[in-house]
């Protein structure tokens, strides 16, 4: 199913982009989710490091699987694959509710988890046709951040939920959460999600030129987008922690303070993508975005060393900072790639982020418990400083055609 771009109104247009980021919600839903209910499954006997071990999974899943959907979503179109690829999420979630249900063992549950993270891999790297082929320039930006919202809202509502069913409830209760939006997910690209049609100029084209033999902007996007992932993956990861051990904060306190970190994340990634509509630059930003990120880490181990009541302060504005390139980084790729090649283009982004994530992760682990949150926070302010020479300019755009 396919339409004309100009045959759509500006509202179906935007329901459609909603549909997407409803879609990519099930991709953080299926990855992230096991890791709420670890204390109840510890709580039950489980030992840590399986937990951990599950817990990594989804992850694993989802790298090995997401350039080989990506060039799916370039061959065969988002609506098809994404039915396909988040059904197959809908049996995994499902799966692994079962299997904690009938405790089923570890090996039966993590066959369920790994299952799910495969199947998210094109709900995540999915949309850049979408974006790109609904959207004129000067809304690419803000389109593709209203997309990529998708994890830290994704975050914020596992945050919300998930604790809460595993310790009143079950821990069933909870892992019924991801398979609930993963059916959402499933039927709203279903009734929602149509594929741009390809213009003629497009399909007469000849689909197999590679982006990446034609300079090397895609791979410098790929460099920076490593580095500025570390930041981000540290916040994550061990600010819950830090709250509670370090900063003597309640558990509550702590969640409530993440979710509402995630949301602002989440409408600073908007704010990012509609300022880079404005100047019309996608670079331009990210350079600003650096040096934000970079400053900010700096005084957030500055502030923690002195045990200031500012650090959470300081936690937050990183937070934002350390996510706001991310849609800029994924319009840049879809624009510059075109449609025959932007699916495997974001797998390639999204599998180089995640493999950085997971060895940089207990690396920051292991350095924080010799040497403390502060001179991890210090360290890794200077990922973003080493990001900036890389930044390309930007490409010159031809004329596109105005949507109405």
């Amino acid at each position: 199913m396919s339409a004309h771009p100009s045959a759509l109104s500006t509202r179906r247009r935007w329901t459609i982009l909603v549909c997407a980021l409803i879609a990519a919600l099930t991709a953080t839903a299926a990855t992230s989710g096991f890791a709420y209910v670890i204390p109840q499954l510890q709580s039950a006997g489980m030992p840590l490091s399986t937990a951990a071990l599950l817990a990594a999974v989804p992850t694993v899943g989802i790298t090995a699987a997401i350039i080989a959907w990506g060039w799916a979503l370039d061959r065969f179109g988002e609506r098809r694959i994404l039915l396909a690829s988040l059904s197959v999420t809908v049996l995994g979630t499902v799966g692994a509710v079962l299997a904690v249900a009938t405790d089923a063992g570890p090996l039966a549950l993590g066959a369920a988890l790994l299952v799910g993270g495969i199947g998210s891999g094109a709900a995540n790297g999915a949309s850049g046709r979408i974006v790109v082929g609904f959207f004129p320039a000067d809304q690419r930006g803000t389109a593709m951040g209203i997309r990529q919202m998708a994890q830290p809202l994704g975050i914020a509502v596992l945050a919300l939920t998930m604790p809460v069913l595993a310790e009143r409830v079950s821990v069933t209760a909870a892992l019924a959460v991801p398979a609930v939006v993963a059916v959402l997910g499933l039927v709203v690209v279903y009734a929602g999600i149509v594929d741009p049609e390809l213009p003629p100029s497009q399909l007469t084209a000849q689909p197999t030129g590679n982006p990446y033999r034609s300079g090397a902007y895609l791979w410098r996007i790929h460099a920076f987008s490593v580095l500025l992932v570390i930041g981000q993956s540290m916040l994550w990861t061990f600010v819950p922690a830090w709250l509670i051990l370090a900063q003597g904060w309640s558990p509550l306190s702590a969640g409530v303070l993440v979710t509402v970190t995630q949301i602002m994340g989440a409408l600073g990634r908007i704010v990012a993508g509609r300022v880079s509509d404005v100047v019309g630059s996608r670079m331009a930003p990210i350079r600003v975005i650096a040096v934000a990120a970079a400053v900010s880490l700096a005084l957030l181990a500055l502030t923690d060393q002195f045990d200031s009541v500012l650090a959470p302060v300081l936690m937050v504005l990183a937070s934002i900072a350390t996510v706001a390139d991310n849609g800029l980084a994924f319009t840049a790729i879809a624009e510059t790639a075109g449609p025959f090649w932007s699916g495997r283009a974001l797998g390639v982004q999204n599998t180089a982020q995640f493999v950085t994530m997971a060895v940089t992760t207990p690396l920051l682990g292991a350095l924080i418990e010799r040497v403390g949150y502060s001179a991890a926070f210090g360290l890794v302010a200077v990922a973003p400083v080493l990001a900036l020479p890389l930044i390309p300019g930007d490409p010159v755009r031809r004329e596109e055609p105005v949507l109405d």
